[in-house]
């Protein structure tokens, strides 16, 4: 883990990635809350307020992770594990209660929520473990069982909260770094049959739950009930047609569309900027996961490739999946659109995460440092002999 690294500049192509989707989200925060922030607080920026705050503290946790060697973390990871835990249970015995889930601790007027906070720093622990365990990681009793047991624990709290699409993507991001590390898939099939089984049986316990479910397979049925959002969602997006409605001007702001700033901001996006504002926020995605993983792939060490995996794949996940539930392809998860939706802890631990990426990618494999070392020299000698003949061609002509 010391051994020295190759410097060179960080991925700008990441970095403009996540700068569009911070334009696009600061500008539908407002255009989706700005009704409801009059109803509540007699201001429609209020929210827009709040997010300029998350945005500029964001990016100076960028800066921070930028700046810090992703290494430290590897140092750190138990006091870092620690913290996350003792958050986790923090929460559970003084954290505010919103719609029947106490997911929240106050601090003052802003919230914080552990959860968000838990999936990057269990990025960072897992990537330590893993890259401990490199030789052993297709041993069922070692490279596999403690990754599940420790995981497996940090859902047990989530779910006391309840949080069930943190749970899921937290097992998701388990089975996707396992597998990147080279564990056997066997276990992993093993483990999607008895997670599957385990989240069947926490399905079918939770009134609440079962509910999403039924909303899920037959919304229009329940269209005046627990469907409602969903089918509201529907609608406002097929409303937006290709060039959509025009920024400003969506009706599901009125109130017709719960959470529209939040959870279901891509409803706003798809009615108010159409087919192509949907398009465009893809392909920004899709941007950051392709760098993201190209960053993971040129990592000097174990522990830097799998965290910048992991953290890729965390973000790349949780926007796939708010992105199938505001269209009626999966189930309501509460999950936030990274980068885009109001709320300051998902920003945040986004903006870091985006900072240790970029930290990582400062960190070339010699293999690609050097073929990119050649390139530019080849350049560089293309440049100085066209210079040259352009000059030796001069002098012809004076003679």
């Amino acid at each position: 883990m010391h051994e020295s690294r190759l410097e060179r500049p960080w991925d700008g192509w990441l970095l403009v990635a996540v700068c569009g989707l911070l334009g696009i989200g600061v500008v539908m925060v407002y255009s989706a809350s700005g009704i409801t922030a009059a109803w509540q607080y007699d201001d429609a920026a209020f929210f827009l307020k709040r997010q300029v705050i998350y945005l500029t503290l964001g990016f100076v946790l960028l800066g921070v992770g930028l700046k810090i060697d992703y290494r430290w973390y590897y140092r750190m990871v138990y006091p870092i594990l620690l913290a996350s835990i003792a958050l986790l249970l923090l929460v559970i015995f003084i954290g505010t209660n919103v719609g029947g889930a106490t997911r929240w601790i106050r601090l003052g007027s802003f919230n914080v929520q552990p959860a968000e906070i838990a999936k990057v720093t269990m990025t960072f622990v897992l990537a330590y473990s893993m890259s401990k365990k490199q030789d052993q990681i297709k041993s069922f009793s070692v490279g596999f069982v403690p990754h599940v047991l420790l995981v497996f624990f940090v859902i047990g709290l989530l779910l006391l909260q309840p949080d069930f699409g943190t749970s899921v993507l937290l097992m998701c991001l388990m089975g996707a770094m396992l597998v990147f590390a080279g564990t056997r898939l066997s276990y992993i099939l093993g483990g999607v049959v008895i997670g599957g089984a385990g989240a069947f049986f926490l399905i079918t316990q939770s009134e609440y739950r079962m509910k999403r479910i039924l909303a899920f397979l037959d919304p229009w049925s329940h269209q005046d009930t627990i469907a409602y959002q969903l089918t509201e969602s529907l609608i406002s997006i097929g409303s937006g047609g290709l060039p959509g409605r025009g920024l400003g001007e969506g009706l599901g702001k009125l109130g017709f569309v719960p959470e529209l700033h939040t959870d279901f901001i891509g409803t706003a996006i798809a009615e108010e900027l159409g087919f192509i504002g949907v398009v465009v926020t893809l392909l920004l995605f899709m941007l950051f996961v392709w760098r993201g993983f190209l960053i993971a792939i040129r990592a000097r060490d174990y522990f830097g490739r799998y965290v910048a995996f992991g953290l890729t794949f965390m973000v790349g996940l949780q926007s796939a999946v708010n992105l199938l539930v505001i269209t009626g392809l999966a189930p309501t998860k509460g999950l936030t659109l990274p980068f885009i939706s109001f709320g300051g802890s998902s920003l945040l631990m986004s903006m870091l995460a985006t900072g240790v990426l970029l930290n990582i990618s400062k960190c070339a494999d010699d293999r690609f440092a050097i073929e990119r070392a050649r390139k530019r020299a080849e350049k560089e000698q293309v440049r100085w002999e066209k210079k040259r003949e352009r000059i030796l061609n001069r002098r012809k002509e004076k003679q």
